[in-house]
């Protein structure tokens, strides 16, 4: 029997994949901390299943996952399971579903009625069964209830998996679900990753590439001038930290802000004619009614995707099955680059984190070509693991994998599959991934393993494991109905789709301040700073950029607070309107502002008009004593409020919000409850395996003392009965012979005695060891359910913190004129340019 094994080492762990079959009663036995209930052991030779469970270690999927098998093996029903699991675990999880069907994750109904389960019935299928509607649906809740029953599972545990995390169709292109912008797609990605040159270039890279794919340009990354000039631009404005839209990109291709591609001039390697082709299919694309879908709703934001606004995990499933080929390489690309980027952003973790699954992986992961996806995901495969993120990928087209970037893959799920080619390629594949594990790959083994899989019959190769496992997949506790329509979609998400998130208004200080009709730069002494916000965005039509003069300060402070833990230096800016009358600056009307010293430019834009300053206001006095009102203000006004976890100890970090700090709070616990269950399977291994042993030894001699029992029994009786026997035949005298006959007999019946006595012995012997196997066991169950009693970092109430900084520790490092640009429009109404 299989038993798991710590990575490195040969060494036994008492925790197995198979658990003894459980009593009616104690049907959560196989809900164990940090393992995956997904069927039970199947034999192959005897076609029926084996007592006990199947569950699996969720650390192991942050080596991977691949589930292969085809129609009809039952894989989505299994990888529906393993993210029900992951679900009911608290793990979220990115889902991309080229085919319809796993918005079946929504269809979960505690009650297991009819009603719940009639708008969601296949119609055809009833009429093609002869049913009416209503009673289709009938047989379908006692099918489903039924199902669940025999898997010792009920509507409790569905709505225990409703409870513990949040489930959300998107439909890119539509607003059947809801929908996703592409617009935040384009902007700069953050700092570590325009630092790191290679993780740039793939970025980079697969944008340009998924978007010519959605123009119909085949684009080689080296031949493809288109392909070399679009990227030439999103690396000019992302290395500076640009964000780009789709009309600021069409601008740049007839516009480059380079001037030279290579060693030649923009207008040899490209030129303006053929650009501006270019920049018209980009237009049309943008232009057309059926993209504006693309424009509108969430941005591609993966850790708001993956965790709700108070931090409770979500699965957030991206159904595609509406767009053409090209819509769906370019979608698909976007969001695995997001996902990088959004990965390598977390901090290192040995447990598992989050889950990337993608089904029918058919056409983004070839073992020849290389379409836009194929490099994130191989990144994933590559680095995920360091982060705590598992990638499980599904197929029925095993051919279409490229196995050599599988080999780090440590978990294959195999159903049936439909060729010899097929079977080939997945030993191809098993053999490769066997490599780094400690035990050999017996191939011969495993071809006869594969050929008789059957339906719902899958084989774990698990490199954790000591060797394959044969299963069945459990019943799933979301109703597989198949792949759902349009209406199904929408009328699913129709309730959160007026519960998303809106943009908070601007700071009420930056808000329009005027309609002067302003004029040239004013002229100020020499000695008076002044600074200029550069201009972000594009202008709005018709209209013309003003400055409208504020004060700007900028200053750093140190909050430091060693019984808390932590040494923080922020740095503060702000901006006042400039008044008139005895106090023309009053800080106390200051908004802080998103705004660093090395933002501001000396000189302003071309053409610009500039609003008129207070006259007599502004001097090189007034500026001093501004400087000095300023550092009084941040030291009045500024703290860090800090959130801290009463259960586990940990403050937040700066900045971080309450949702981020709960995702942060959930991983921690998610390592200390895989240690400590680690901690407890190592400290119980070797008593159990004492106490089973002794058992096994005790039963062995109780086995022995019974048969030595009956044996003496039997011959003592033969005596006996040879001695009365004499007796009756009518010897009158009593011979020698005769008395030794009954000695005998009295010697055996006295042995039979002692056998007898010795057999009651050890039936207590092995009594005795039973009840300390049992104490022991229920002993372990009571330390694991403590450690699953403990506090949920979802829903604990955390104490808040504030930290006030010290005179000394704030600085004022600007105090200056700074002219802010604003837009005005024909009517005369302000709105910012810089923000």
């Amino acid at each position: 029997m299989p038993r798991k094994k710590t990575p490195g080492s040969n060494k036994s762990q008492p925790e197995t994949l198979r658990s003894p079959s459980p009593p009616a009663d104690h049907v959560e036995d196989f809900e164990k901390l940090g393992l995956f209930y997904l069927g039970r052991p199947y034999d192959l030779a005897g076609r029926r299943a084996e007592p006990g469970w199947l569950l699996y270690d969720s650390k192991d999927l942050v080596t991977h996952a691949v589930c292969v098998g085809m129609t009809g093996s039952g894989k989505t029903g299994l990888c529906l399971a393993l993210l029900e699991e992951a679900a009911i675990d608290n793990i979220p999880a990115i889902i991309i579903d080229p085919k319809g069907d796993l918005g079946n994750l929504l269809l979960t109904f505690p009650n297991l009625t009819a009603d719940d389960f009639r708008p969601w019935i296949n119609e055809d299928e009833a009429v093609n069964k002869g049913l009416s509607t209503a009673d289709y649906a009938a047989a379908q809740a006692k099918l489903w209830k039924d199902g669940l029953a025999a898997w010792h599972q009920d509507g409790a545990r569905i709505r225990r998996l409703r409870e513990a995390a949040d489930f959300a169709i998107y439909t890119p292109g539509s607003h059947a679900g809801l929908p996703v912008s592409i617009l935040k797609s384009f902007t700069a990605p953050a700092p570590d990753v325009r630092q790191d040159t290679e993780l740039l270039a793939e970025r980079i890279g697969t944008t340009v590439t998924g978007l010519l794919g959605l123009l119909g340009v085949a684009a080689d990354p080296i031949q493809s001038r288109e392909h070399i000039l679009l990227s030439s631009i999103l690396d000019h404005a992302w290395r500076k930290g640009d964000d780009l839209d789709l009309a600021e990109l069409i601008h740049a291709i007839q516009s480059p802000p380079v001037s030279k591609i290579g060693v030649l001039d923009v207008e040899s390697f490209f030129p303006a004619k053929d650009r501006f082709a270019l920049a018209m299919k980009l237009n049309n694309l943008l232009a057309a009614p059926g993209f504006q879908a693309w424009m509108e709703g969430e941005a591609l934001d993966i850790q708001r995707l993956l965790y709700g606004p108070t931090g409770k995990p979500r699965h957030a499933v991206f159904s595609i099955a509406h767009l053409n080929d090209a819509e769906r390489m370019f979608f698909v690309t976007l969001l695995l680059s997001q996902f990088v980027g959004w990965m390598r952003a977390q901090s290192g973790t040995t447990s598992l984190r989050a889950l990337l699954y993608m089904d029918e992986i058919f056409g983004y992961f070839p073992p020849v070509a290389n379409p836009p996806s194929k490099l994130p995901l191989m990144t994933l495969l590559k680095q995920a693991r360091a982060f705590g993120v598992g990638i499980v990928l599904a197929t029925q087209n095993p051919v279409d994998l490229d196995y050599k970037g599988l080999a780090n893959t440590g978990t294959w799920f195999i159903g049936r599959l439909q060729t010899e080619r097929d079977k080939a390629r997945v030993l191809e594949g098993l053999e490769g991934a066997s490599l780094g594990a400690d035990h050999p790959f017996n191939r011969s083994r495993m071809e006869q393993l594969l050929a008789g899989l059957g339906s719902r019959i899958f084989l774990m190769n698990n490199v954790h494991e000591d060797e394959p496992v044969v299963f069945e997949t459990r019943w799933c506790l979301s109703y597989l109905r198949g792949p759902l329509t349009r209406s199904q979609i929408k009328r699913l998400m129709d309730e959160q789709r007026n519960d998303r998130e809106r943009p908070a208004s601007p700071p009420a200080a930056l808000a329009p301040v005027g309609r002067e009709k302003g004029g040239a730069r004013p002229v100020l002494p020499p000695d008076v700073p002044q600074q200029f916000i550069p201009v972000r965005g594009a202008p709005p039509e018709r209209g013309e950029l003003v400055y409208v003069p504020m004060v700007a300060g900028v200053g750093r402070i140190r909050f430091s607070d060693t019984k808390m833990g932590f040494d923080e230096t922020q740095e503060v800016a702000a901006l006042v309107p400039i008044g008139e009358g005895a106090l023309p600056v009053r800080w106390d009307r200051a908004s802080t502002v998103s705004l660093s010293v090395e933002d501001l430019e000396s000189n302003p834009m071309d053409g610009a008009i500039f609003l008129p300053v207070p006259a007599g206001v502004v001097t090189a006095k007034s500026t001093a004593g501004w400087s000095k009102e300023f550092g009084a203000w941040l030291f009045r006004t500024q703290s860090l409020t800090c959130l801290r976890s009463p259960s586990m100890k940990v403050v937040s970090k700066p900045g971080e919000s309450e949702r981020d700090f709960r995702v942060r709070l959930q991983q921690i616990a998610r390592e200390q409850r895989d240690k400590s269950a680690e901690a407890l399977r190592q400290k119980y291994a070797p008593k159990l395996a004492s106490l089973r042993d002794r058992m096994r030894r005790a039963e062995q001699t109780q086995e022995r003392q019974r048969a030595e029992s009956r044996s003496s029994q039997v011959q003592a009786a033969i005596t006996v009965g040879a001695s009365i026997l004499g007796a009756f035949l009518g010897r009158k005298t009593i011979s020698a012979a005769n008395v030794g006959r009954a000695t005998t007999a009295i010697r055996g019946a006295g042995r039979a005695i002692k056998e007898a006595q010795d057999v009651s012995h050890a039936e207590e012997n092995v009594g005795a060891l039973q009840q300390q196997l049992l104490g022991m066991e229920q002993q372990l169950k009571l330390e694991t359910d403590a450690l699953a009693a403990s506090p949920d970092p979802l829903n604990e109430a955390l104490d808040a913190l504030a930290v006030r900084p010290n005179k000394s520790n704030v600085t004022v490092t600007l105090v200056t004129l700074a002219w802010v640009p604003q837009w005005r429009d024909q009517q005369g109404a302000l709105s910012e340019a810089w923000a």
